[in-house]
């Protein structure tokens, strides 16, 4: 598979249309439930946590425009981009005020960069957009995604042995993502893509060793991480992601508060690779 020769990338610069919906209070609830949280503690009007806004404006492509990797099959806001692997590469997120949970919510879209590559394995194309979520008049969070699309082919070796210690004194979670809280996951972001549930697909057609834990599950844990910890609203978080993670092994989510007042957090895997690093900072 190649990038669409007839394409020109540098013009693809649509804007999306501005799509308005609530931010429902039964979905808040399923992802607390999803977490491990107390669903008593939401509810209407009760501030959205930091990057729980994933829940809501999901892309609602019907059966028949999807591909057989599970994925929507590619064109519309983003060109047709025809190689094989697309990852959630990293994010910029800056929050201005808090969603509330029950009231109706505003999205505009437009792509900021589509660049396109020669890496280490081959071609690629770099790709972002920006997002602004507007509630009642004010806007409340700014939110960059970088995707980056790659060739496939090879198989990606499993994890090493278990090697990671956290640091002394750093907050630390252990996450063991067994196949339901990966299917839980994507049923509720309303992602079919089958390297996240199906292993034969992953394993025979991806030549991953496992299934993949989402990227914006990583990242939304490493928030959940900063936000059980400090007190002070989050004003922004950014991400980048630096090698997958796969069940069945485990890793670890970990994260210390700086000098200055930031958190710097990281998502480890069992053989100590990292796979995510994150800043979160607090007002």
């Amino acid at each position: 598979m190649d990038v669409n020769p007839d394409i020109s990338y540098g013009d693809w610069r649509p804007s999306l249309e501005a799509e308005t919906e609530n931010i429902d209070l039964t979905q808040v609830r399923k992802l607390a439930g999803v977490l491990d949280l107390d669903e008593a503690e939401f509810n209407e009007g009760t501030p959205l946590p930091p990057m729980w806004h994933w829940l809501f404006f999901l892309h609602r492509a019907p059966t028949a425009n999807i591909g057989p990797d599970g994925h929507p099959k590619r064109g519309g806001f983003f060109p047709p981009i025809e190689l094989q692997r697309r990852m959630f590469a990293g994010e910029q997120i800056k929050f201005h005020a808090p969603l509330l949970v029950g009231q109706p919510a505003t999205r505009t879209g437009t792509i900021t960069r589509l660049d396109e590559k020669e890496g280490r394995n081959g071609r690629m194309v770099l790709a972002s957009a920006q997002y602004r979520i507007e509630q009642d008049g004010k806007l409340c969070v700014e939110d960059t995604h970088d995707i980056v699309y790659i060739g496939g082919g090879g198989t990606t070796p499993a994890p090493g042995p278990d090697s990671f210690t956290p640091p002394a004194g750093a907050w630390h979670r252990e996450i063991k993502a067994d196949p339901v809280f990966l299917f839980r996951y994507s049923a509720l972001s309303f992602n079919s893509h089958r390297i996240h549930y199906d292993r034969e697909y992953a394993q025979n057609e991806e030549g991953y060793p496992g299934l993949i834990v989402h990227g914006p599950l990583t990242a939304l844990l490493l928030a959940e991480l900063a936000r059980t910890n400090v007190e002070a609203p989050m004003t922004q978080f950014s991400f980048r992601g630096r090698a997958p993670i796969f069940e069945p092994w485990p890793f670890h989510v970990v994260g210390e508060l700086g000098d200055d007042g930031s958190a710097e957090l990281q998502a480890v895997r069992n053989d100590a690779t990292v796979a995510m690093t994150a800043t979160a900072q607090f007002g």
